[in-house]
């Protein structure tokens, strides 16, 4: 049986228009933007660089993770995790505007379009790139479906960090340049531990109600204070790998510009140890995507300048 729509009465119904925008998520986007970035600049500052399977890698990227925003609004609905007392923005199938079934067709037809920039991209860089795409499609689709989904078993951040990060990174890289390199590595991990940080925000946010509905988050099976301090290690530790990647970059400051973002992630630290629960937690998950976009920006100027 599924959930009943608890959400339609309590919000108006915007345009269509405006119905798959806020489906699609525009704050989560950078996410698949950043490791594009990074990845790039490497292969820049290596001496390489092809824009179209750029461009393709960037799209591609975005597709995915516009269609996991699809996946996850759908299957939370279907699961029962949303519900009128979540906090944040509303999902499109909880509310009511768009039936489980266009949501599941939208759904397919943008990981179809990834998947065909994916042909175009292992014509550029062969099997991995295959490896690789199959594997962040699987894996977009059982973080919240499937028989044993990702997200409710604890497992959503090691997802995150490594597709958002660490395979990210790396691949386009690799597209670019046809080589990995430990530079690239060292480089995927403070884009993968920021990205991370923004799913553990929205775990502690939602921990009330994800227990509520079984869904057994990170944050639901280690608790508020574990929690807490796992996000200070997500938002702390790039800094110190940016301070630590700085001699196997040449030893450049540029490399360091990603330190001028220190006094946007001092306060989200301080309020998630501070606030329980209400807006301000929604206020630290904005502001973890916006850190994790500029710190991004920065790296990645750093290493093409």
């Amino acid at each position: 049986m599924q959930p009943m729509q608890t959400q339609t009465q309590a919000r108006p119904k915007p345009s269509p228009l405006r119905i798959w925008w806020i489906a699609a998520r525009p704050p989560t986007l950078p996410a698949a933007i950043v490791p594009v970035l990074v990845g790039a600049a490497l292969a820049w500052a290596g001496g390489r660089f092809l824009f179209v399977p750029f461009v393709a890698t960037l799209l591609a990227s975005l597709l995915i993770q516009i269609g996991t925003n699809l996946a996850n609004d759908l299957f939370d609905y279907e699961k029962g995790a949303d519900t009128a007392e979540r906090l944040g923005p509303p999902r499109i199938t909880a509310a009511g505007w768009v039936a489980p079934a266009g949501v599941r067709r939208a759904m397919i037809g943008v990981f179809a379009a990834a998947a065909l920039l994916g042909v175009y991209l292992i014509a550029v860089g062969g099997w991995p790139i295959l490896v690789v795409g199959i594997l962040s499609l699987i894996c977009a689709v059982a973080y919240t479906g499937g028989p044993w989904p990702l997200g409710y078993h604890g497992l959503g951040e090691v997802f995150v960090f490594l597709f958002f990060g660490v395979v990210a990174v790396v691949g386009t890289f690799y597209v670019q340049t046809g080589t990995v390199t430990p530079l690239a590595f060292v480089a995927s991990v403070p884009v993968g531990l920021l990205c991370t940080a923004i799913i553990v925000a929205n775990n502690i946010r939602d921990i009330d109600t994800d227990r509520q509905a079984g869904k057994r988050t990170l944050a639901v099976r280690i608790g508020r204070t574990a929690t807490r301090a796992l996000y200070t290690a997500c938002i702390a530790l790039p800094y110190g790998i940016i301070v630590a990647l700085w001699p196997l970059a040449g030893r450049t400051p540029l490399v360091l510009l990603p330190l001028l973002t220190l006094p946007l992630a001092v306060p989200l630290i301080q309020a998630i140890w501070r606030e329980v629960a209400g807006p301000p937690l929604i206020a630290v998950l904005k502001g973890t995507g916006r850190l994790h976009m500029v710190f991004g920006v920065l790296f990645a100027l750093g290493l093409l300048m």
